[in-house]
Formats: C-alpha cells, sequence, structure tokens
C-alpha cells in the first residue's frame, strides 16, 4: 500500500502540530474571553463560549494523543495555550468591556481638571481630603472602559504630576456615565449582567 499524505514527514512534523497550534490557541482565548465574561458579570455568555471552547479542545486533545510518539505534538499543545492565552488577553483589551473608577488625587488646584471632565460630560465628584504633604481635593468618576484613554489625556493636560488609580467596578446601579459612546454593531444587552 503506497503512503499517504497523512502519514509523510509534513503532516506528522509540520501540518499536525500547527494544526494543534492554532486551535489551542483558539480554545485558550475563547476560555480567557469566558472568564474575563464572567468576572465581570456577564453570566449568559459564559456557556456560550465555554461550548465552543471545550469542542475545540477536544479536537485538539485527540490529536496529541493519537500522536504520543511524536514530541512536536506537545511543543505545539503547550505552545498554544501560552499563545491563547496572550491573544485571549488582547482581544479582552480590545473589546474593554466593563466599567471603571478612576481616582485621582492631583498635585495642584483642581479646578481646570475638574471643569474639563465635567465639560466632556463625565459625572465627578470632588472631596476635601487630607494627604501626606497637606490638604488635597480627590476626584472620583465612574466611567466606561472605553473612554479610560480620553481622560487620562484630560488628566496630563490639566495636572500632569497627578495620581490615579483605575479599578475594575463590578456592578453598577443608576449614577451618570457622560461620554457618549459610539454606537455598537452588536447588541450586547442579550448578555447584560443583572444588577440587583
Amino acid at each position: 500500500m503506497e503512503p499517504t499524505f497523512f502519514d509523510s514527514f509534513w503532516w506528522s512534523w509540520v501540518v499536525l502540530p500547527l494544526l494543534i497550534f492554532l486551535s489551542r490557541i483558539m480554545d485558550q482565548s475563547i476560555g480567557t474571553m469566558r472568564l474575563i465574561f464572567v468576572s465581570k458579570g456577564y453570566r449568559h455568555i459564559g456557556p456560550i463560549l465555554g461550548f465552543f471552547e471545550v469542542i475545540i479542545w477536544l479536537l485538539a486533545v485527540t490529536q496529541v494523543l493519537k500522536h504520543l510518539t511524536n514530541p512536536m505534538s506537545y511543543i505545539a499543545y503547550g505552545a498554544g495555550f501560552a499563545m491563547g492565552n496572550y491573544v485571549g488577553i488582547r482581544l479582552e483589551e480590545k473589546i474593554s468591556i466593563g466599567t471603571v473608577l478612576i481616582r485621582i488625587i492631583p498635585k495642584k488646584d483642581t479646578t481646570d481638571l475638574l471643569n474639563h471632565l465635567r465639560n466632556i460630560g463625565l459625572g465627578v465628584t470632588s472631596v476635601d481630603a487630607y494627604g501626606a504633604k497637606g490638604p488635597v481635593n480627590l476626584l472620583f468618576t465612574i466611567l466606561k472602559r472605553k473612554s479610560i484613554p480620553q481622560v487620562i489625556e484630560v488628566i496630563n493636560q490639566y495636572n500632569p504630576n497627578a495620581f490615579y488609580t483605575i479599578e475594575e467596578v463590578k456592578a453598577v446601579k443608576e449614577g451618570y456615565f457622560g461620554i457618549q459612546q459610539k454606537r455598537q454593531v452588536f447588541n450586547w444587552r442579550l448578555f447584560a449582567k443583572k444588577t440587583k
């Protein structure tokens, strides 16, 4: 019987490991996204992503188990897992879902910064406090993650040495979110998180 392509060097040492690598990137990226969505409270999308994650994983692991004598399968499996984590995190950064709290402790007068943040549509709360070097004015605002670069640009423009922190907010009820977001092509309301 004449050997087929599936018995060849190219299949065993190049094509098969590449397919395993790519499938692991896909399933691990989906898995990373699933965990991020669930941790942010989007419980409805988690099971859907989990379904595709497991199907792709089964296809990859089946090929590894069929070719136990091929070390390239193991290397491709591990490399795909590592790359899949990276790709999943990058995808989540690009999607930028969720809400954040920005806490700003400016080094100088906050009047211009406060006014500009409010003029661009943000709800900003100002609190007088006492820091290590004396009185300070704390500014708090909650916004969509997609707006972070715009707000940081404003902070750097009006108060370049300000200390600020950005924290994830799991749930928000009511409030004012200001900066208008571009209309989304995909309607995420189906996967909206439940608020108590």
